[in-house]
C-alpha cells in the first residue's frame, strides 16, 4: 500500500472522527452507587458490585485495584454495557457525559461503544476473532462508526497498527491472531480499541498474560497514546507497581465495594485501610534486604463476610475486634484532600507513629 493511499486513508478517518471538546471541570464518567446482582434459579442472589462509586475527569487516569473476585472487571462490563442480558440485576447509575448508560437503549450504547468509549480485554487471544484476520478485526470499528470506504479504513488500520509499533504492519493485516505473539496481539487490541480516539478507555489487566519486558512496554504505550489522544483512563489491574506508575487516582476495591480511594502519591505515602496496607506489605521492595520475607495477607479472597453484617476484610485482618462488626461501613473522608477510606482501625499515618515515639 503506497504511502499516498496510507495519508488519504488518515484524513478521511480524521475528518470523521471528531469529539465534543472535553470541560475540565466536568466529570467525563460518573459512577454512582453501582450494584451488580448475579441471580440464579433456587439459589441466593450473589452481590459481585456493592455501592460502588468512583469519577473520571476529562484526561485523567483512574486505577481500580484489588484481588481476583473483588469486582472489578464486572464494574468494567457494567460501564460497557456488556452485562449478560439474563440473570443479571443492575443498579445505581453510571453517568457519561450526563447520560446514564444503565438507562440507554441497546442502538445507543451500541453507537457510544467503540466510539466514544472503548476498552482493552484482559485476554488477548479469546478477546481477538481467531478466524478473521487482523485487518478485518481493526477495520469493522472504523466502518461501523465513521462514512469511509474499505481502502480509507485499511489505510487507517495500517496506520494504526505501525503507531502501536507493530512491525511490518501491511503483511500483518492479512494475517490471524494466532500468527501473532502475546505482545503483539494485545498492540493490536490497543489499535482496535483506539481506532476511533475515544474519550474515555478502560483497561482490564491488559498485560496479566505478557511477560515482565512486554508489560513494561505496553503500560508505556498505553501512557503516551493517552496523552497524546487527550483520553481518560480506567486502569483495572492486582498490580500495584502497574499503579505506581501509571495512575493519577485510585481506587481500592474489597468483597465489591471501594475500601480506600486516594491520589496516587497520597496513597503510597500513606496507605489507611488495612488492607491497602497488606497489598503494599506483600509486595518485595528493592529498598529491602532481599532476605527480608514478604508478608502476604494471610487467607484468600474467600474468607468473608457479608458487608451488611460487618466489614468484609475482618476475617483476614491482624486488627479485627468487636468494633469492626459493624453493619454497612461508609466510606469516608479521611484527613484534608480526596483521601478516603472504609475502616474502623486504620493503619497509623507516620506522624502519629513518630508522636507515639
Amino acid at each position: 500500500m503506497s504511502d499516498q493511499t496510507i495519508a488519504a486513508g488518515e484524513r478521511a478517518v480524521t475528518r470523521s472522527r471528531t469529539r465534543p471538546e472535553a470541560n475540565r471541570d466536568e466529570n467525563l464518567l460518573e459512577v454512582e452507587d453501582l450494584s451488580v446482582s448475579f441471580v440464579r434459579r433456587g439459589a441466593q442472589p450473589v452481590r459481585a458490585v456493592d455501592g460502588v462509586s468512583f469519577v473520571v475527569r476529562p484526561g485523567q487516569i483512574v486505577g481500580i485495584v484489588g484481588e481476583s473476585g473483588s469486582g472489578k472487571s464486572v464494574t468494567s462490563l457494567a460501564v460497557m454495557g456488556l452485562l449478560p442480558q439474563r440473570g443479571v440485576v443492575a443498579s445505581g447509575q453510571i453517568r457519561y457525559r450526563g447520560q446514564d448508560l444503565l438507562t440507554l437503549g441497546a442502538k445507543k450504547l451500541s453507537d457510544l461503544r467503540g466510539r466514544e468509549i472503548a476498552m482493552v480485554f484482559q485476554d488477548p487471544m479469546s478477546s481477538l476473532n481467531p478466524v478473521i484476520p487482523i485487518g478485518t478485526q481493526v477495520t469493522e470499528v472504523l466502518l461501523r462508526h465513521f462514512d469511509v470506504s474499505r481502502g480509507e479504513a485499511r489505510a487507517e488500520a495500517e496506520h494504526l497498527l505501525r503507531r502501536v509499533g507493530i512491525p511490518d504492519p501491511g503483511r500483518r493485516l492479512k494475517e490471524y491472531p494466532h500468527q501473532l505473539s502475546g505482545g503483539m496481539r494485545q498492540r493490536a487490541l490497543i489499535a482496535i480499541a483506539l481506532a476511533c480516539k475515544p474519550a474515555l478507555l478502560i483497561c482490564d489487566e491488559p498485560t496479566t498474560a505478557l511477560d515482565v519486558t512486554i508489560q513494561a512496554q505496553v503500560l508505556e504505550l498505553l501512557k503516551e497514546l493517552v496523552n497524546d489522544l487527550d483520553t481518560a483512563m480506567v486502569m483495572i489491574t492486582h498490580d500495584l507497581g502497574v499503579v505506581a506508575g501509571l495512575c493519577d487516582f485510585v481506587n481500592v476495591m474489597y468483597a465489591g465495594r471501594v475500601v480506600e480511594s486516594a491520589p496516587r502519591h497520597e496513597l503510597f505515602a500513606h496507605p489507611r485501610h488495612r488492607y491497602t496496607e497488606g497489598l503494599l506489605a506483600s509486595m518485595p521492595r528493592l529498598d529491602h534486604p532481599r532476605t527480608e520475607p514478604l508478608r502476604p495477607i494471610r487467607g484468600t479472597p474467600r474468607d468473608i463476610v457479608s458487608w451488611t453484617k460487618a466489614c468484609a476484610f475482618a476475617p483476614r485482618c491482624d486488627h479485627a475486634d468487636e468494633a469492626c462488626m459493624s453493619p454497612d461501613l461508609e466510606l469516608v473522608l479521611d484527613g484534608p484532600g480526596e483521601h478516603r477510606m472504609r475502616c474502623v482501625h486504620p493503619a497509623p499515618l507516620a506522624s502519629d507513629v513518630a508522636d507515639d515515639d
